[in-house]
C-alpha cells in the first residue's frame, strides 16, 4: 500500500510539526506528504518551521509544500516594505510580528523565495488539495488564486469536485479534522490551542481519509 499524508496549517508551531513528521515516518516506510500552507505566523517560530520544511524529508519520502494565505501575505509585506501590505501583515494580528520575531528581525530573504514559488494547488489521482478551496462552478483551470487561499466554507458544505475528494486548511476548528461528503478540512486549530491534524490517503482507493494523526499543541 502507497499512503499520502496531508498536514494542516502549522502557523509556527515546530514541536507539533517535528512529532507529526515522527508519527508518519513510524506510521508507513515511504509514501507522500502534502502540506496545505500557512507554515507561519502567529505562533512562537515560523523560522523554525520553515527551516525544517525546506530542509525536506530523507528517502523516500517525497513532500509537496503548498501556499497559504498566510506565506501570501508575508511575500507581498516584503515586495514593498513601505506598503500597505507590511502595515496589515505586521499590525492587524495577523501574525507577521511573531514571525519577524522569531527570525530576530527580518525574515531571510531564501525563505521568502521559497515562499513565494510555492505551488497553490496539487492533485493525484483520486484527491484534490489546496489551502483554502475551491468554486466548483468554475473548472479548476479558472479556479482565482484569492478563493484557493481565502475561500471559506459554509457548514455542512459539499460538492462534487470533478469526481475527487477535496483536501483543505484554512478554516479552523477545533472539532477538526472533519469530513463532509467529499471534502476534509484539516485545520485543527494548532496555533490556538487544538491540534494539528493529519489525514491519511490510500492511493489506490478514492474518497476521504482512511485514517487521521493528530498531535496535540
Amino acid at each position: 500500500m502507497r499512503y499520502t499524508f496531508a498536514i494542516g496549517d502549522i502557523h509556527g508551531c515546530i514541536d507539533p510539526l517535528n512529532r507529526m513528521i515522527d508519527r508518519i515516518e513510524a506510521y508507513a516506510s515511504e509514501g507522500t506528504v502534502v502540506f496545505v500552507g500557512d507554515y507561519v505566523d502567529r505562533g512562537p517560530d515560523s523560522k523554525s518551521v520553515l527551516d525544517r520544511i525546506i530542509a525536506g524529508p530523507s528517502d523516500p519520502w517525497r513532500w509537496i509544500c503548498l501556499k497559504g494565505n498566510h506565506e501570501d501575505l508575508m511575500v507581498a509585506a516584503y515586495a514593498d516594505i513601505n506598503s500597505d501590505s507590511r502595515d496589515v501583515w505586521i499590525g492587524s494580528g495577523i501574525g507577521g510580528l511573531e514571525t519577524e520575531m522569531s527570525y530576530g528581525g527580518r525574515v531571510l530573504p531564501q525563505h521568502l523565495q521559497w515562499a513565494a514559488d510555492r505551488p497553490l494547488m496539487h492533485f493525484d489521482r483520486y484527491r484534490i488539495f489546496v489551502h483554502a478551496g475551491v468554486v466548483p462552478e468554475f473548472s479548476l483551470e479558472r479556479q482565482t488564486k484569492h478563493d484557493l487561499l481565502w475561500l471559506r466554507f459554509p457548514p455542512g458544505e459539499s460538492s462534487d469536485y470533478w469526481g475527487k475528494h477535496l483536501v483543505h486548511g484554512h478554516t479552523p476548528s477545533l472539532s477538526n479534522p472533519v469530513t463532509t461528503g467529499n471534502r476534509t478540512n484539516i485545520d485543527s486549530g494548532c496555533v490556538f490551542g487544538g491540534k494539528l491534524s493529519c489525514a491519511v490517503f490510500d492511493d489506490e482507493i478514492a474518497g476521504g481519509p482512511i485514517d487521521f494523526i493528530e498531535v496535540k499543541a
